[in-house]
Parts: structure tokens; C-alpha cells; sequence
């Protein structure tokens, strides 16, 4: 019976007062001292009993929520996510007042405070121990638990100002601290703690050990996820690397291709511009060797600046001398060289920014550019040697085989049958006369014309009726790409080989009197010299001579049967005294200033310069004689 009431007790959980129960009510019936010794001693089995269940049922709990604890940690793959739940489970299995949980440095030597739940302290949260430390520092370094009823007084741990400063902030006073560990490594300490004086049983112990190792794993599997995932991202953006390398690769193969495919069917310098701004965008100026434009293609844009040409011409070296291509604000210069010689340059406007795949498009591209150039003037100096033998054979002045030289020029599009003018430039030094003779080449050849470099001449035959006219644009031009003055003597207009050797010798005299009278650089043929020209001209064309310089006043003389060109006569013959002048054809002094103002508005108002009164004096002299 006795047992049974406590059985019955123990079946339905009762609170420990109620054990007192049944030996309140045998004291009351006047229960024998045996009965009354016989329930104490019951009672006090009974509560063991109760004591031993509760422990198991605590257990039990723990057990469960541990599990529990273990299934969730599995479930979790943020690694930030896993070491907040395990210390937040830790502080609820031991119903502690803060739970945080520390990794270890190994390169630094020391474990450091990751995650805390309960904490208040800013400083306590940015702790970081020296390994041997502290409780933690020495769990961590020992990978024992170690346990303590009251931290700040506990002489067993090697104690530092600032840990204890920071546990004293945090109110801290009770500290229970298992190890993490992976196999024999040890990676953080996880750790309970109260604000309480208080110790920690062996089953608190053993528990927050059990939470450790699960935490140990589940740390560690997010961390090889975290490493899985990092590593499938890089494997991600190497495999978009690759395959925008490999675009970009087929993007200047195809380039590569197109401009190799201008090269075959005969295109020029724009078209693998063409290429370029089609793939960049942007403007691409191509320059020669000495910074002229050669083409432009690609959107409308401002033409280089002076200052930017001088940027471009140093940025053009630095290309060459690097093998890659250069920016320079927002152009990209690409040398168009071969080993030995610089060619040009391109240079591409644009203010996207480049990438590398992008520059070895424009990179190959100056390649290609160099290769037309040099075909371009492989097939100029060929030609140019063509005319220049053609020419020379016509300036040798033999008349057999006049047809067979028509029909070599035909060939290199000359029609001799037509008007032609011949020109001699003379350059001075011979430093010019390799950039002359490519100049006059290239120039005859667009003009359709012939040029022959000799000993101290270029000689161009242009089509045209117009010698002086033809010899002034030379000299400009050629000067222009000579830096440095060309005088040009000029022949002409001739038909047919026969009359070509002649006009180069009157165009030859013609460019030394210019030279003589120091008129460098400019250009003139020999009716536009005046008397020097009747000197020098082949044909001495008196009437023409004549004509130029007196022909108003003989025409008005001979309409209007006056004596103008007498009186011009009589004004030179007496020094030009009006008064002596007037004795000498015996009329009055206003007459003769009548006559030589009506002189003065058919000649222009400055036939009384030396130069001009020289040559009407000559031709007032030749037609004297003439008469």
C-alpha cells in the first residue's frame, strides 16, 4: 500500500511537497513509529526514483534537441547562418546569459571572437586571444573544456588586462568552453556563460561538447560549400572568360580575314579602314611618314590638330618601339612600319575605351596598311621606271620610232597626240632627290603624265596647254612635300615625240634664268619673262615679243593713225624729258603729256617701272628694226 502511494505519485509527475503527503496523513492517524520510518524511507526512494527520471527526461530533451539542433545545422549553407544558429542554440540548450563562439587564427596565433548572441559589450565582441589566454584562449590551444564558477578570480587561467576588462564590461562571472575540432585540429571554442556565480555539471559539459562537434561539422561543411560555390563561380567567370577570349579571338580572326580579303582583291588603305571603324566604330585617320592624311574613314569627325599631329608622330615611335598600340586621350595609334622603316600611322578617334582584343584588331589592321603601301609603291616605282625610260627615250631627241613611242605611252594611259607641256624642276640640294623624283612619279601618274629623275633635274610631260600656269602648281606643291623651295621652267604646249627634246631644253633655261634672276621656288615658262624669254626661247618669237609687251599701242597707232609709239620712242631716246621730247617732234609739251597718259591707260600705270621701261625699249628697238 505504502509503495503504491508512491508509485502512483511518480506515475503522475507530483511536485516533491506532495511526497510529504502520505506521512502527513500517518502522523495524523497516529501512525506507529515502524509505519512512520517505513514511509520515510519509501519517500526518500520515491523522490530518488523521481530525481533519476528527471534527470533522464532532462537528457532525454537535450538529446532531442541536440538532433534537433544537428538536422537544422545540416539544413543550413551560409556559413554566417550556421555560426549564428549554433550559438544561439547553445545559450538556449544551457540556458545561459550570452553563448559566443570563437575561430582561430593559426597564422596570428590566436582565436577570435566570430559570433555572439546575448553579448553587450561592443569591446567583448572584438575580442581577439592570444592562444594560451583566458579560458578560451587556453581551450583553444589545449582543445580540453574547461569550466569556471567565477572567471575574474580564478587563479587556473593566465588572466591579460584587456580580456578581463572586456569580461568585466560584459558582466561576465560564470564560464563553461568546449573546443571545435576537426579531427586533431582544432578550430574555434564555443562557449556558455552566466552573469551569475555558478557551477557547470558534467552534463552541461558533455552537452555544449556534443553542440561543438556537431558545430565542427556543419562549420565545416559550409565551409567547403562556401569553397565549392566560390570555386564553381571562378570556374563560372573563367568559362566567361574564356568564351568572350574566344569571341574576341573569332571577332580578329574574321576581322584578319576581311582585311586579308582587301589585300586580294586589290583594295586600298580606306577599305581596311572601312573594316576597322565598322568593328570599333570611331574615325580612322591613316597617316603617311611625314603626318599627311592619306585617307579617313569611320564617322564624321574633326581632322587631327596641329597639336595633336606632333602627339600622334611621338606616340607613333613609342607604338613601333612596343609592338602594340598606344593611346593618347582619346585616339589609338597603331605604327604602320616595316623592321626598318616607318611607313605611316593610324590613328583611330573614338571614346569608347579599347579592350586588348579590341587593339589587336587596329594592331593588325597597321600590318595589313603597311603591306598595301608597300605594294602600292612597289607598283608606283615599277611604273614609275616604265615612264621615266619613255621619257627619257623622248628627251633623247632621236626621231626613229616615233609610232613604237606613241604606243609605249598608250600602255601607261598617255595620249601624246594631245597637248602636253614640259616641265624641269630644278631643287638645289641632293638630299631631295629621292622624295622628288617618288613626288613627280606619284604626281605624273594620277595627271597622266611622265617623270624621269636625272642628275640634277626631275622633268615631268603633262597634258595640258598652259606651261606657266602647270610650272607655278608644281613648284608649289613639290616645294610643299620638299620642305624646301622648287623652281620650276616650263615649255611648251607640244604634240608628238618630235617636239618634247626641244621644249626640255627651253624649260631647262627657263628654271636657270629663274634661278639667276632669284626667283626660287617659283615656276614660269619663257613668254613670261619678257625679253629673258626671247633670250632663252628656242624659237625667238619676235612677233609674239612684240605683241606682249607694245601691242596696244601699235594696235592704236595702226586704228587710229596717231604716233604714240613714236612718241614712246622720242620720251625714252631723250631720258624722259617731257620739254626735250616735245622739241624733238616739234609740238607742244601738253601734247606729248596727253600722249604719254593715253601710253600710260593702254600699257598699265606702271610701264615706267625699270623693269618694264627695259623691255619696252628692247621692243620699241625690234620693231625699228623690224620696219
Amino acid at each position: 500500500m505504502t509503495c503504491g502511494v508512491f508509485l502512483e505519485l511518480l506515475a503522475r509527475e507530483a511536485s516533491p511537497v506532495e511526497f510529504e503527503g502520505p506521512l502527513v496523513q500517518a502522523r495524523a492517524e497516529g501512525a506507529p513509529p515502524a509505519v512512520l520510518a517505513e514511509l520515510e524511507s519509501a519517500k526518500v526512494a520515491a523522490l530518488r526514483v523521481r530525481a533519476v527520471m528527471r534527470r533522464h527526461a532532462r537528457r532525454e530533451a537535450e538529446l532531442e534537441a541536440l538532433f534537433d539542433t544537428a538536422g537544422d545545422l545540416a539544413g543550413l549553407r551560409d556559413l554566417d547562418a550556421v555560426l549564428e544558429a549554433i550559438t544561439r542554440r547553445a545559450r538556449r540548450l544551457l540556458n545561459a546569459d550570452i553563448a559566443y563562439l570563437t575561430l582561430n587564427d593559426d597564422e596570428r596565433g590566436e582565436t577570435y571572437m566570430r559570433v555572439t548572441d546575448g553579448s553587450v559589450s561592443a569591446a567583448f565582441r572584438r575580442l581577439r586571444l592570444p592562444m594560451g589566454t583566458g579560458l578560451v584562449g587556453l581551450v583553444a590551444q589545449t582543445a580540453m573544456p574547461y569550466t569556471s564558477a567565477h572567471y575574474l578570480g580564478d587563479e587556473q587561467f593566465q588572466h591579460r588586462g584587456f580580456i578581463d576588462d572586456a569580461v568585466a564590461e560584459e558582466g561576465i562571472v560564470a564560464i563553461l568552453g568546449v573546443p571545435m575540432r576537426l579531427g586533431s585540429r582544432v578550430i574555434g571554442v564555443l562557449t556558455a556563460a552566466h552573469r551569475s556565480e555558478r557551477p557547470f555539471e558534467p552534463e552541461e559539459v558533455a552537452l555544449l561538447g556534443s553542440l561543438a562537434a556537431h558545430a565542427a561539422v556543419a562549420i565545416d561543411n559550409a565551409r567547403l560549400l562556401e569553397e565549392t560555390r566560390t570555386a564553381l563561380e571562378e570556374l563560372s567567370s573563367a568559362n566567361e572568360e574564356v568564351k568572350a577570349r574566344s569571341a574576341a579571338v573569332e571577332r580578329a580572326a574574321r576581322a584578319h580575314d576581311r582585311m586579308t580579303a582587301v589585300v586580294v582583291r586589290g583594295g586600298g588603305v580606306e577599305d581596311v579602314g572601312a573594316v576597322v571603324t565598322e568593328l570599333l566604330g570611331g574615325t580612322l585617320h591613316v597617316l603617311d611618314a611625314d603626318g599627311r592624311q592619306l585617307a579617313t574613314t569611320g564617322a564624321a569627325s574633326a581632322p587631327l590638330t596641329a597639336d595633336e599631329l606632333v602627339g600622334v608622330s611621338a606616340s607613333a615611335h613609342s607604338a613601333r618601339a612596343q609592338g602594340r598600340t598606344v593611346r593618347r586621350g582619346d585616339l589609338w595609334i597603331a605604327s604602320v612600319s616595316t623592321g626598318d622603316e616607318m611607313l605611316g600611322t593610324l590613328v583611330l578617334r573614338t571614346a569608347d575605351e579599347l579592350s586588348d582584343a579590341d587593339q589587336r584588331i587596329l594592331e593588325p589592321a597597321a600590318l595589313v596598311t603597311a603591306l598595301l603601301l608597300l605594294f602600292q609603291r612597289s607598283v608606283t616605282e615599277a611604273e614609275g621606271r616604265v615612264r621615266g625610260e619613255l621619257l627619257d627615250d623622248l628627251l633623247s631627241g632621236r626621231q626613229t620610232g616615233a609610232e613604237a613611242l606613241m604606243s609605249r605611252a598608250r600602255r601607261v594611259n598617255v595620249d601624246l597626240s594631245a597637248p602636253h607641256v614640259v616641265l624641269c624642276a630644278k631643287y638645289g640640294s641632293q638630299e631631295f632627290r629621292q622624295r622628288a623624283a617618288f613626288w613627280a612619279s606619284s604626281y605624273a601618274a594620277v595627271e597622266r603624265g611622265l617623270a624621269a629623275s636625272r642628275a640634277e633635274e626631275i622633268v615631268l610631260l603633262l597634258p595640258g596647254d598652259r606651261p606657266g600656269e602647270a610650272a607655278r602648281w608644281v613648284a608649289k606643291e613639290l616645294g610643299a612635300s620638299l620642305g624646301g623651295p622648287a623652281t620650276i621652267g616650263a615649255a611648251g604646249p607640244v604634240r608628238g615625240p618630235a617636239d618634247v627634246a626641244s621644249a626640255h631644253r627651253e624649260a631647262q633655261r627657263c628654271a636657270d634664268a629663274l634661278r639667276s634672276l632669284g626667283r626660287l621656288g617659283d615656276g614660269a615658262d619663257a613668254s613670261e619673262l619678257g625679253f629673258v624669254g626671247l633670250l632663252i626661247g628656242d624659237d625667238r618669237d619676235v612677233p609674239g615679243f612684240l605683241s606682249s609687251a607694245l601691242g596696244p599701242v601699235l594696235g592704236y597707232d595702226e586704228r587710229r593713225g596717231t604716233a604714240l609709239v613714236q612718241t614712246l620712242e622720242a620720251y625714252f631716246g631723250t631720258g624722259g624729258s617731257l620739254s626735250r621730247t616735245a622739241g624733238l617732234l616739234h609740238i607742244h609739251v601738253n601734247t606729248v603729256s596727253q600722249r604719254l597718259d593715253r601710253i600710260g591707260h593702254l600699257l598699265g600705270e606702271d610701264w615706267q617701272t625699270p623693269e618694264r621701261a627695259l623691255e619696252l625699249q628692247l621692243a620699241l628697238r625690234l620693231h625699228r628694226l623690224s620696219r
